[in-house]
């Protein structure tokens, strides 16, 4: 608990204000004016409104960050900001999907991942989510398995990220060596500027086994936070192609706090950038930008599933 502020709406409101004044870590990127934002929304606030109104009020204001890693939680609700993949195309569709998966005795599932060899002799792994704990004996299963394949299909579209342990476990078997993948950057000090050098990230290659065959990788708009370092990692290594549509974002590592009244906030205290010292906190650029078609949809056809098997059978 904060307790240089009073457990009212005034002191709540300013507890919060101002821990993300001192911890937040795009404010330069994302050019956002905290003064201004705090005249613009503390003038809204009364020493008589409920709780569900400051909530609302508070959300409003996080919401300013333009960032899915900030949430304010209380035990009526959680604010969220969804709109780096509202509004965009979907470009996924679950029932399609499962036309190429094909029924459940048709297709292989463990560690959350979904995998099957299609009728072209091309591999096809989906998995849907970083939470989702991967073991090294089921990696080399699937990429012996895949091993016999053209080429593979990892498909992360919709994958709203996870943990970054799985993150490295699977990208180091498409590595053949230590490779630079990117900085970190935390904030050290109060001020919007205050951050630590830039500490070099580097992925180690797996010791287990790896895949030496081409790789697409399928992206959405609903890749975000590990997900989104794990397709900007995917870019470094050899044989590896990105396809469909720029990620979602979220590259903050996020860090959490307390209101004098209990509410938990979350928000991005760290910064992660690729190789080239760039944010990825927007999300990473395909590297062929390809959307689902309407007429292929009716057809149950993944257009971006088939423009990764065409290249894989070149």
């Amino acid at each position: 608990m904060n307790l240089q502020f009073d457990n009212n709406p005034k002191g709540n409101f300013d507890a919060l204000w101002d821990i993300i004044d001192r911890n937040y870590c795009f404010f330069e990127y994302k050019s956002i004016d905290w003064d201004r934002i705090y005249d613009e929304y503390s003038s809204r606030v009364t020493s008589d409104m409920s709780s569900e109104g400051l909530f609302k009020l508070m959300g409003q204001m996080l919401a300013e960050l333009k960032d899915g890693h900030v949430n304010l939680s209380a035990s009526h609700d959680i604010t969220r900001y969804w709109e780096w993949q509202e509004n965009y195309p979907a470009n996924f569709d679950i029932d399609i999907q499962k036309v190429y998966l094909g029924n459940e005795t048709e297709y292989s599932r463990v560690s959350g991942m979904s995998y099957k060899i299609l009728e072209d002799n091309v591999g096809y792994l989906y998995y849907g989510s970083f939470s989702s704990d991967v073991g090294n004996a089921s990696l080399d299963l699937i990429l012996m398995k895949m091993a016999l394949c053209s080429g593979l299909i990892i498909d992360v579209r919709n994958n709203g990220g996870g943990s970054l342990v799985n993150v490295d476990k699977i990208a180091s078997r498409f590595f053949n060596e230590r490779t630079h993948i990117g900085y970190i950057s935390h904030k050290i000090g109060p001020g919007h500027n205050d951050f630590s050098e830039l500490y070099p990230k580097y992925l180690e290659s797996s010791d287990r086994v790896r895949f030496q065959k081409p790789v697409v990788v399928l992206t959405n708009r609903g890749c975000y936070s590990a997900t989104n370092e794990f397709v900007s990692i995917m870019k470094y290594a050899p044989q590896i192609t990105v396809i469909g549509d720029k990620t979602g974002g979220g590259s903050g590592l996020p860090f959490s706090s307390e209101l004098p009244n209990g509410w938990s906030i979350r928000f991005s205290a760290s910064t992660i950038l690729n190789a080239e010292k760039e944010h990825i906190e927007f999300g990473v650029e395909p590297d062929i930008y390809v959307s689902m078609l309407q007429e292929d949809k009716e057809n149950n056809r993944d257009t971006i599933i088939e423009k990764a098997r065409e290249l894989l059978k070149r």
